[in-house]
């Protein structure tokens, strides 16, 4: 197990890795607030889906959920309709000018990445990339009980 100092220097290395969301933020069209973007990232990446499996995935509450998908639907980025196993709910899925600007927002993320990582190799990228979704696996993981302090 790694020793103390190692967590701390991790946890500072956490708060100072909110200057690389800021700027992932920055990149952002201004019509697609982060939260947007978040609703387009998930609906893309896992398909159609109620708008309480949304909340789950962006670990927020259904206040929040609800507002940032008006924001989508309103740009006609997703459209909601019926769920037809229960008329009370509805089902999300991304409409073809949704998908459009996933693909652009991928497009610009992927461009930041690439002009900011193009001093590390393929191996550091991948070893990252393996590293975090590692790191996210263990945070997802409700199974887990905190060590004590």
């Amino acid at each position: 197990m790694a020793e103390r100092a190692q967590y701390e220097e991790l946890a500072r290395q956490f708060s100072a890795f909110g200057a690389v969301k800021r700027e992932m933020g920055r990149i952002l069209p201004p019509e697609c607030p982060a939260g947007s973007a978040a609703v387009l990232t998930l609906l893309g990446r896992h398909g159609d889906m109620r708008m309480s499996r949304l909340a789950e995935l962006l670990s927020v509450d259904m206040s929040v959920t609800s507002r940032h998908v008006a924001h989508v639907a309103e740009r006609g980025w997703i459209e909601r309709s019926p769920d037809p196993a229960d008329k009370r709910s509805r089902i999300l899925r991304l409409t073809p000018s949704g998908r459009d600007t996933l693909d652009e927002l991928s497009r610009r993320t992927t461009h930041l990445l690439a002009r900011r990582l193009s001093d590390w190799t393929d191996d550091e990228v991948g070893q990252l990339t393996q590293l975090m979704t590692r790191l996210r696996a263990s945070f997802d993981d409700c199974t887990r009980t905190p060590a004590n302090t």
